[in-house]
């Protein structure tokens, strides 16, 4: 499994539906793994992003698919990112 950064920020329609239903972020995640993606850790931040999700995905077609999923429900938009472990990137230098 791959690993992979979303960067997600609620759209104004997202933010009424969590400040209504704070556990449908929870709700959301349970989805996403559904759909072949698992959370591996999630954070509220403060900045130009609203929540930061660390997942684990089969690969960037899935991903693709999942970004798409979500953010065609008009409730958050999304920034993907594959990320490879500090091990493997000083492993591919040597």
């Amino acid at each position: 499994m791959a690993t992979y950064i979303l960067l997600s920020n609620l759209t104004d329609e997202g933010a009424k539906t969590v400040k209504k239903n704070p556990d449908r972020i929870k709700e959301v995640n349970k989805e996403m793994e559904a759909l072949g993606v698992r959370v591996i850790s999630q954070y509220a931040v403060l900045g130009p992003y609203d929540f930061v999700s660390v997942v684990e995905g089969r690969d960037n077609e899935t991903m693709a698919r999942v970004s798409a999923e979500l953010g065609s429900r008009g409730s958050v938009k999304i920034l993907t990112m594959a990320a490879i472990s500090i091990d493997d990137f000083i492993a591919s230098l040597k």
